[in-house]
């Protein structure tokens, strides 16, 4: 029965080297597969539980939490591309709170759900857009707020990453619509404001004023 420290090496030159307990791989080890990829960190039952790296021999790599041979807990994972995840993990997924880094500088952070964008978050793009808002399935769904770095600026209902629903659009000169979109576009009723004291209802068709209701 093996116990301490050890080392063995299976028909698929898969190495194992670190501590056993009563025969199992148990305590601190490093475990080396076949084609290059390692991981090293603490081991319970045969199994990576506790704090451990796995590092992919294309470059990917995981620091964190482990149970049961499975990403769980608090983790830092990184790709070759630059991207990276920060955050926390359930069965091998980015599941609840977490900062992702995307490879063209963009930047969520927020919840996430079975490896999904889910829940509450808050998502600024590399050219200084910034959304806050509700996501599903990786979209923006549900009520949010956008600004650009022109001064536009958007509150209101989203749908797969569109505006939807009711919602206000404030330019930056001031002016500012009011009213129902549709899949991106003002579709539907709506109320345009020139300024505080000069406003204007109308009907709106895919982004096209079709007419004025109080007959401007």
């Amino acid at each position: 029965m093996r116990d301490g420290f050890g080392q063995i090496t299976w028909f698929d030159q898969t190495k194992y080297i670190g501590e056993w307990k009563y025969d199992k791989m148990c305590g601190i080890g490093k475990f080396i597969h076949s084609n290059g990829d390692y991981y090293e960190g603490q081991w319970e039952n045969n199994k990576a539980n506790g704090k451990g790296i796995y590092i992919h021999i294309g470059g990917t790599k995981y620091d964190g939490n482990w149970k049961d041979d499975q990403k769980d807990g608090q983790g830092t994972e990184e790709w070759v591309n630059g991207s990276k995840y920060v955050g926390s993990y359930q069965k091998n997924q980015k599941h609840g709170q977490g900062k992702l880094y995307f490879q063209d500088g963009s930047v969520y952070e927020g919840n996430f759900v079975n490896n999904l964008i889910e829940g509450y978050g808050v998502y600024r793009w590399a050219d200084g857009k910034v959304y806050k808002g509700e996501w599903k399935d990786s979209m923006m769904n549900g009520k949010g707020q956008m600004s650009w770095p022109d001064g536009k600026q958007y509150e209101g209902e989203y749908k797969n990453d569109k505006k939807n629903g009711y919602g206000v659009f404030k330019f930056p000169n001031g002016q500012q619509y009011c009213g129902n979109w549709l899949e991106g576009k003002q579709h539907g009723n709506g109320t345009f404001y020139l300024n505080q004291n000069n406003k204007s209802m109308g009907e709106w068709q895919n982004g096209i004023l079709s007419n004025w209701k109080d007959n401007k």
